[in-house]
């Protein structure tokens, strides 16, 4: 009876440490790994989100870019941490394609990671040079079908979002364009404004669209965004049905405790809330929204399984 009284207090005494442990989170510097280099929305969402929890815990929230294969390698440097929420990923839809998109990946998204929330969205603009004939998404669709296999759409990369997004048009609009991946926006973008390529879909375009550099035809989602209200969407615009955004959202390791789990989700939440943000994400053509814990999680399902199809249909797949 003593023994098992013993015991008994151990176990309490165990429950309460964990408690106290899970209730002074966090108690020292928490990291947030941006797969991505520098510059970009993921992170920038990574560096204001930081800002927030930092003022939100009383304690450092630091951003650490980890770019490389797609984001796998930042992914993978999460997936292997300890699960105890000093490290966090600031990833993006990126992380629902991977599964399908490669024939092996180091880490699997449910096992090893818990989704947060998804905070922000931001719709692809399907772009020109400033002074190409095309004025719009249709003038666009009837020139590559009267040219079957003349036409070329840039991409960002292989498998990236705007490539993905530039394949479903082209299955939806019935057209037979070439694909050129280029290393990263920017060269892409200079190529577009000398008219070297016809078009492509970026989520980095809003700044050279406000410039006169390049022209928005549309943009990728279901329906016009409150920053951008006089462009049109594809679906209005020509092919009914087209809706893709690109998202960003947080993860954690798969053990970390489920208090300190609800805790980021709130600080997250609350973060993203906030008027400044909104305004900052806005001047990049970006959109808060906010779903956490199971809602976050069947939408990363549906979105696995959407860019899974096309993935398929189009027979694309690559080596990590």
């Amino acid at each position: 009876m003593k023994s098992f009284a013993s015991a008994l207090a151990l176990c309490a005494a165990i429950a309460t440490g964990a408690a106290q442990a899970e209730s002074a989170y966090p108690d020292h510097t928490v990291r947030i790994v941006v797969p991505f280099p520098p510059g970009g929305i993921t992170d920038v969402a990574g560096r204001l989100l930081a800002d927030k929890l930092g003022q939100k815990f009383n304690q450092s929230f630091i951003v650490d870019n980890r770019p490389g294969a797609g984001s796998i390698i930042g992914s993978d440097i999460v997936a292997k941490a300890p699960g105890d929420g000093y490290t966090l990923l600031m990833g993006s839809i990126a992380n629902a394609i991977i599964p399908v998109l490669y024939n092996k990946v180091p880490y699997d998204l449910h096992k090893d990671l818990t989704p947060l929330c998804q905070v922000v969205t931001v719709p692809n603009f399907l772009v020109v040079g400033a002074t190409a004939p095309y004025k719009s998404v249709d003038d666009l669709i009837k020139a590559a079908k009267a040219s079957p296999g003349k036409l070329t759409f840039a991409s960002t990369g292989v498998g990236a979002s705007p490539h993905l997004t530039g394949e479903m048009f082209k299955s939806m609009a019935g057209i037979d364009v070439v694909h050129v991946p280029y290393k990263g926006s920017g060269p892409a973008q200079l190529d577009l404004m000398a008219n070297r390529i016809a078009y492509m879909f970026d989520n980095g375009a809003l700044g050279q669209v406000k410039g006169g550099k390049l022209r928005a035809l549309a943009i990728s989602s279901g329906t016009r965004t409150p920053v951008t209200p006089d462009i049109p969407t594809v679906a209005e615009a020509a092919i009914p049905g087209f809706d893709i955004t690109s998202w960003y959202g947080l993860w954690v390791p798969k053990a970390t405790p489920e208090p300190v789990v609800a805790q980021l989700r709130t600080g997250i939440a609350e973060a993203f809330a906030d008027p400044g943000v909104q305004e900052k994400l806005a001047g990049l053509g970006a959109e808060t929204k906010v779903r956490c814990g199971p809602d976050y999680a069947a939408f990363i399902d549906s979105e696995t399984e959407k860019w899974g199809a096309l993935i398929k249909k189009i027979g694309l797949k690559l080596e990590y």
